[in-house]
């Protein structure tokens, strides 16, 4: 007679955490997860991936619906330029080459890393006060690294070789927020990964800071929130409703749609005071005193050799 004894299924880690434990609902999916796997390094990056996939092409997918319906051509910021779905479809296959063979690796070796830092797994999570600051913390660092980083990729043999791909929409539409080289997605994808490793490694290193502990919960949130927000700034749309509206330094689509536009300025990613404070910005005063600047050096340039 078989006596094997079935396999206990994810939902059934799920349903007996959430009947003996006053775990809330979320971490009881989470633990369940990881019990499910028997292997932290498998479940880890297992999840990370279907996070990275999930959030990325899950913001992705309403986008491509807006670009469909003709009532929505009246917040597009350039109405005439319209995605053809030979352009989405060449865009996707490149990004997800892109997802499977750049990115897969360093995602599926985070959990050793976070095992080194001592950043927490298991459950329960921070308190929503900690996870909130942390994630802001990541967006202001991710900022100015984007800043500085995304500049760099426009002087010459940078931008030629490497950021040009990026710049082959000149009216970027949401799944190309990550239609990039490859150089160009390790290095700006540091600024996403990076500081968090950085967070933990120097929580680790100097406990008498006293810096709250970093969970990989709190690097989930951080990781779906700055996806969402690549995708939204590539996706094209101007709404009333957008949040720089409400957020006059959030950057937003109409930010990062210029810098498509017009291939200079808007460097940043999620804010607008970078650009503001160092003049780089596409539009407005800021363009008007580079094309001054750049006039007169011509100007000037002409002059010498006349003399």
């Amino acid at each position: 007679m078989n006596t094997t004894v079935p396999a206990i299924g994810y939902w059934d880690h799920y349903t007996t955490l959430a009947a003996t434990t006053t775990l809330t609902r979320l971490e009881c999916l989470w633990q369940a997860w990881y019990q499910w796997w028997h292997h932290d390094v498998v479940a880890t990056g297992l999840l990370f991936f279907l996070v990275h996939e999930l959030m990325y092409f899950g913001r992705c997918i309403p986008w491509y619906i807006i670009d469909r319906v003709p009532y929505f051509r009246r917040y597009k910021i350039q109405p005439d330029k319209l995605p053809s779905d030979a352009e989405q479809w060449e865009c996707l296959k490149s990004v997800l080459k892109s997802h499977f063979v750049v990115e897969a690796l360093p995602i599926w070796l985070f959990h050793p890393v976070c095992r080194q830092l001592k950043i927490a797994v298991s459950v329960p999570f921070p308190a929503a006060t900690t996870v909130a600051w942390q994630v802001a913390l990541f967006f202001v660092l991710e900022d100015m690294w984007h800043y500085w980083a995304h500049r760099l990729f426009h002087v010459g043999w940078f931008y030629k070789h490497i950021h040009k791909q990026h710049h082959r929409y000149a009216a970027p539409f949401g799944l190309a927020a990550e239609y990039a080289h490859p150089v160009e997605v390790m290095s700006l994808g540091f600024g996403t990964v990076g500081f968090p490793v950085i967070y933990a490694a120097l929580a680790a290193r100097y406990p008498h800071w006293q810096w709250p502990d970093l969970h990989l919960f709190t690097i989930a949130v951080w990781i779906s929130l700055r996806l969402w927000q690549a995708v939204d700034a590539h996706s094209g749309y101007e709404f009333p409703w957008s949040l720089h509206h409400f957020v006059p330094f959030w950057a937003g689509a109409d930010h990062h749609d210029d810098h498509h536009h017009y291939f200079i300025g808007n460097y940043a990613s999620s804010f607008r005071w970078f650009d503001y404070m160092l003049d780089t910005e596409s539009t407005g005063a800021s363009r008007a005193r580079r094309a001054h600047r750049s006039r007169t050096r011509a100007e000037a340039a002409v002059k010498a050799k006349v003399a």
